[in-house]
């Protein structure tokens, strides 16, 4: 498999992982009858909360991962900082949705995120500017 292929099973991953977030964010809408904005529902601004923060972290990330992919990065690369920067945004959609308060899920989804953000943009830089040299 290339680094190019990596990041696009990573694309591929994340699109099913949007689709679920929205999904979850249609249930919690009919089960709580909330039909616009949050309705001062927790359970709602919870599932509206999840969506948004993958909304938030989700394209950098992609976006990094295939300009990585471009610039023929080490597949191990691709695939490690893919499969943890999934594991985190499950991780924090499991725990922020479970509970608006503070919890494990949230915190290390949120910290593994972190991470691999900054891991990525990194990586980004480096091979760019190794490409200068």
């Amino acid at each position: 498999m290339t680094a190019m292929a990596a990041a696009t099973l990573y694309v591929g991953l994340f699109a099913l992982l949007m689709l679920v977030l929205k999904a979850n964010v249609a249930r919690v809408r009919a089960k709580e009858k909330v039909m616009f904005g949050d309705g001062d529902n927790d359970a709602m601004l919870r599932a509206i909360r999840v969506q948004g923060n993958a909304v938030e972290d989700v394209p950098i990330v992609l976006i990094g991962l295939v300009a990585l992919g471009a610039m023929a990065a080490p597949v191990w690369a691709v695939h490690g900082l893919g499969a943890a920067f999934l594991l985190g945004r499950v991780l924090h959609a499991v725990g922020l949705g479970g509970s608006s308060g503070s919890s494990m899920g949230r915190m290390v989804g949120t910290l593994l995120s972190a991470v691999v953000l900054l891991l990525t943009a990194g990586l980004c830089v480096g091979m760019a500017v190794a490409q200068v040299f």
